[in-house]
């Protein structure tokens, strides 16, 4: 079926992206594969009317960005507590995760509340503008700028940033 393979060629070609963004969000890989397979899951039910759309990634990109934020209203993240311990024979390293947690601002990034965090990922890691942050997040283009102005000052505050440095 035609409309198969296009949603075959979408997945692959965004799924490492939006993964990516997921969990620079949530900080914690299974919870980030769960959003965006769950957002998947929705986009494969609905892909004639979602292929047909201006920016479809755009549009899964919300998606997943709302399951993130709604996944931690509804005490999704609160649910399973990952181990610090795990046993090194089962383990995989991420590629993924190597990439995002590289350096010392994406620990202090992961502390930030989870809107605040989410419009740092989408400005400075995803390269979107206010109004597409504002979209994305379903707010106005001050609501983003005022999250991202908490943001980098409890960043500066404590010392990810140094002053009148943006992230």
């Amino acid at each position: 079926m035609a409309t198969d393979l296009e949603f075959a060629e979408f997945f692959t070609a965004t799924w490492p992206r939006l993964y990516r963004t997921a969990l620079a969000i949530v900080g914690d890989a299974a919870a980030a594969e769960d959003a965006v397979q769950s957002a998947f899951a929705r986009v494969y039910a609905s892909w004639r009317r979602i292929s047909s759309a201006d920016h479809p990634e755009a549009y899964v990109r919300r998606m997943v960005v709302n399951e993130i934020l709604s996944g931690r209203r509804h005490g999704w993240g609160r649910r399973e507590r990952p181990s610090e311990s795990v046993d090194p024979l089962t383990s995989v390293d991420s590629p993924e995760h190597r990439v995002v947690t590289h350096g010392s601002l994406w620990p202090a990034i992961r502390q930030l509340p989870v809107r605040q965090r989410a419009v740092i990922v989408l400005r400075y890691y995803e390269d979107l503008s206010e109004r597409e942050i504002a979209a994305v997040l379903g707010c106005s283009p001050g609501t983003v700028k005022s999250q991202a102005s908490a943001a980098l000052a409890n960043l500066r505050r404590h010392g990810a940033l140094q002053d009148g440095a943006d992230a």
